[in-house]
């Protein structure tokens, strides 16, 4: 039976209305109408033609039938890139959980026109022979900011100011001088233009080897066989996906398709995007965080015009309204920034997949440490799967030694660096060679354990580390046991049971004490509040300004640095012991990619892992460099326990100003859940239970986990908890939901 009812979001472009409005559905277009579609209705008192979107139908009426109006007529270009982003936004909904406005706001472009920025780009007028003389005096004089301008200008005549400024960090006086010399022009552009401008010398594709010219064809013979898939690309640090993922868009464009490559804000470095710039020319543009709110809207009217082929930019650019979208490229698919940590909790993945399948698309989807639903779904034909074994450069992966920390301990060497570590060091600096130090700090003062034996103090019913708290008790954050904290290590009876307190600025401390000599530089939150720091000490490495780079796990981020050839890695088991099941893959996904920057030049590279478990499966695969290895182990523990990917997890986070309101509200709920129909059917619920931080902003937390390997039945639990919500109106709690969470509450 087809509904009578649309509720639908009229004229989308104006913020003021903010709700849907009920429609009836006239008798000649029912079964007609759908989520999504475009058509004209009467709004307001003088009952104004206006062009609304439906968002759901219903076979009820909110208000008395004589008070609804009837939609006029289903818009005759209804099949629109809006239609899509509003059927994502609807099925984002249903499978995250929101509320519709929200998950508009979130799928569609923000319609905010500001005044056309000016936009200047930066021409070269002298010869290559030239400018490479000028490079060499620049290098003579260290005058190393103009030289980074002049080696971009080589391959290049023109390039954006912006791309120059801020990814090489290039302050304008640096750009005059070069001007007043006649080396370069600066020319002002009073519209929005793309970032580069195009040129008949763009880069020619690189020439690609048996196994990536082999993952191009079998995508686009599939493509172009009506048979779009989705695809995971496996490769080693340095195999070439990058280069994947170029020869498939350049065949999309081909073929008059465009592309979106998501790829993490912070791996958005300026070698990343010149490759594409230098492929793609003027037919490129970005989406990031840098750009203002008119700018961003400028960017998706290109891409709705059909002036771009290409977008990249992090997860907010899925959402790009490419009227022929031909593929969507997810880069370092296994970053937890993929998913949204505001409501909708999407996963970038997911949605991607979503989207794609209304548009005809394929998804690409590539890393050196894939996240376990990945490899899970290739596993079981979801995905196909693509193996890149070999580094483009012929480099060997680096050798990787594993140190004990407890052995060091037993014989007097207290230092944060062990003695191989601090020997190799001591090569390096020596050679004119680069080290970079990366110290896993996450979740470092989470976990309590014994620097003796290395025992770890652990929940008997979860398998997750137990969270010290400052009335003394360790509890776990998921099923909510506690214990004391005991006064010696329970299994070798060492007074060495204890948080680690290690911090960056430490580490550098120590440093600048073992090697006095030696140029420093620190990456972390702190001293790169903003993107102009944070670029500035990469281009400071990058010209060997410094001989250490020390950070946290932003310096592994797919950075290359030919002449880094050791990294240390400081205190590896840290993030193994965070109170969460992702524990173990999170730690051997940061610790091959840390290793994975040592060697990528031609000198081969040395890692050093410092752990207190190198028993650990993560850390012993980690260092052998064997994904498969480790997915066999952890996949197992997975399945075991019932955590995804194997089955699927719904969280339910209460925010309340009383201490037990949340829980009481919890609790309840749960019984409810329990009541269903077949709620016992194959359902884990575990809670209610104070969060890991019980209380924020005077507002006390409280979490319940529900665990079923069928996505759909969580599903039929958050639609139960919203209409629970909606009738007991409560006006003091915030009820979040979280599917898959990728961090524990």
């Amino acid at each position: 039976m087809s509904e009578k009812y649309a509720g639908v979001i009229v004229d989308i472009s104006h913020e003021k209305v903010d709700r849907p409005f009920q429609y009836k559905i006239p008798e000649r277009l029912r079964g007609q109408v759908v989520p999504g579609m475009r058509v004209h209705v009467p709004f307001g008192r003088g009952n104004k033609d206006l062009t609304g979107y439906v968002v759901d139908l219903s076979d009820e009426a909110d208000y008395p039938e004589e008070k609804l109006k009837e939609i006029s007529c289903i818009d005759e270009n209804a099949i629109t890139v809006e239609s899509d982003l509003i059927q994502t936004a609807y099925w984002m909904k249903r499978h995250y959980g929101s509320t519709i406005i929200t998950a508009l706001k979130t799928v569609l472009p923000v319609r905010q026109k500001l005044k056309q920025p000016e936009k200047k780009k930066i021409i070269r007028r002298q010869g290559k022979e030239e400018i490479e003389r000028q490079i060499r005096e620049c290098t003579r004089k260290h005058q190393t900011a103009k030289a980074r301008v002049l080696y971009a200008l080589l391959d290049e005549e023109v390039l954006p100011y912006a791309l120059i400024r801020e990814k090489l960090n290039v302050a304008p006086p640096t750009l005059k001088s070069l001007e007043k010399q006649g080396i370069i022009s600066i020319e002002t552009e009073t519209y929005y233009r793309n970032p580069v401008k195009r040129t008949p010398g763009r880069e020619a594709a690189a020439s690609l080897s048996e196994s990536q010219q082999s993952i191009i064809d079998d995508v686009m013979q599939e493509y172009r066989s009506g048979r779009p898939g989705t695809y995971l690309i496996h490769g080693i640090t340095g195999s070439g996906k990058t280069e994947v993922y170029l020869g498939i868009i350049e065949q999309m464009i081909r073929l008059g398709k465009q592309a979106i490559v998501l790829i993490p804000e912070i791996a958005l470095t300026y070698q990343t995007l010149l490759r594409f710039y230098k492929r793609f020319g003027d037919r490129v543009s970005v989406m990031n965080s840098t750009l203002s709110r008119g700018e961003k809207f400028d960017q998706m009217e290109r891409a709705r015009r059909k002036e771009l082929d290409v977008i990249i930019g992090p997860r907010s650019a899925l959402f790009t309204p490419f009227p022929d979208l031909g593929v969507i490229v997810i880069d370092e698919e296994h970053e937890s920034s993929y998913k949204s940590e505001s409501m909708p909790k999407y996963h970038a993945r997911e949605t991607a997949i979503q989207i794609a399948s209304l548009k005809g698309a394929s998804v690409v989807l590539g890393s050196a440490t894939p996240s376990l639903e990945a490899y899970y779904r290739a596993g079981r034909q979801e995905y196909k799967l693509y193996q890149l074994t070999k580094r483009l450069t012929g480099g060997q992966l680096p050798q990787v030694y594993t140190i004990d920390l407890r052995e060091e301990l037993k014989e007097g060497n207290r230092s944060v660096f062990s003695r191989r570590l601090k020997e190799l060091m001591e090569q390096r600096l020596a050679a004119g060679e680069q080290i970079m130090l990366f110290l896993n700090r996450r979740g470092y003062a989470g976990f309590i354990s014994c620097r003796a034996c290395g025992h770890v103090m652990k929940c008997p019913h979860c398998d997750v580390s137990l969270s010290e708290h400052r009335n003394g008790m360790l509890a776990c954050h998921y099923c909510g046991y506690e214990e004391k904290r005991p006064p010696r290590c329970p299994s070798c009876g060492s007074n060495y049971l204890m948080g680690f307190r290690a911090g960056t600025e430490q580490i550098e401390e120590a440093v600048h004490r073992e090697f006095p000599g030696a140029g420093v530089l620190r990456m972390d939150a702190d001293s790169t509040r903003s993107k102009e720091s944070y670029e500035k000490i990469l281009s400071d490495f990058a010209d060997a300004k410094a001989d250490i780079l020390i950070g946290t796990q932003m310096i592994v981020k797919g950075h290359d640095f030919p002449n880094v050839t050791l990294v240390g890695i400081l205190a590896a088991d840290l993030s193994l012991n965070q109170n969460d099941y992702r524990a173990g893959e999170r730690t051997f996904q940061l610790l091959t990619q840390a290793a994975g920057r040592a060697g990528r030049g031609r000198k081969p590279g040395e890692v050093v892992i410092q752990t207190y478990q190198p028993e650990h499966y993560s850390i012993v695969h980690a260092a052998n460099q064997d994904y498969a290895g480790f997915y066999e182990e952890e996949i197992l523990y997975r399945e075991l326990l019932q955590y995804p990917p194997a089955a699927h997890m719904l969280a339910v986070l209460v925010l309340s100003p009383q201490e037990d309101a949340g829980y009481q509200v919890l609790e309840k709920f749960a019984r409810m859940v329990r009541e269903m129909p077949g709620g016992q059917d194959g359902l884990y619920v575990i809670g209610p239970a104070q969060a890991a931080v019980a209380k924020i902003n005077d507002l006390y937390r409280h979490t319940l986990y529900f665990k079923h390997a069928d996505y759909e039945k969580l599903v039929l639990i958050k639609d139960l908890l919203e209409t629970y919500g909606r009738q007991q109106d409560f006006k003091n709690l915030t009820i979040q939901i979280d599917f898959d969470p990728m961090n524990h509450y």
